[in-house]
């Protein structure tokens, strides 16, 4: 299976899921240096406000990441040609839709002339 015939989808999972990973083998390096450098190997310390307000930022700079990422991942071409053959079908669905109105407009007008004769005729006049 080639990068071309993946859903876009399953393409951004197969490159997010090593950056995770990554990511987490980044942390925990952290984790055991700083265990290392305690000496006796205890669990770190609870982050203090400010690792927290950098945690907070750093989520927010991988979001916007991510987005920018998702605007930039597909091609405007591409996003051209999906809305043009949406626009197409729903062109078609539209006339389908107008097609089966006129219909059922016909229809409803006809039972409704079986159902009320038309007054001053006579019944010799309609044959």
């Amino acid at each position: 299976m080639t990068p071309a015939d993946m859903e876009p989808q399953m393409l951004a999972t197969a490159v997010q899921a090593p950056m995770m990973a990554a990511l987490f083998w980044m942390m925990h390096g952290l984790r055991r240096g700083l265990a290392e450098r305690q000496g006796d190997g205890a669990d770190p310390p609870p982050p203090r406000q400010g690792g927290e307000d950098a945690l907070a930022r750093t989520r927010d700079e991988l979001a916007a990441f991510k987005l920018e990422v998702a605007r930039t991942y597909v091609p405007l071409s591409l996003i051209r040609d999906v809305d043009q053959r949406l626009t197409q079908q729903l062109l078609r669905i539209e006339e389908k839709l107008d097609a089966a109105t006129r219909a059922a407009t016909a229809a409803a007008a006809a039972v409704a002339a079986q159902q009320h004769p038309q007054r001053g005729w006579r019944n010799e006049d309609r044959a």
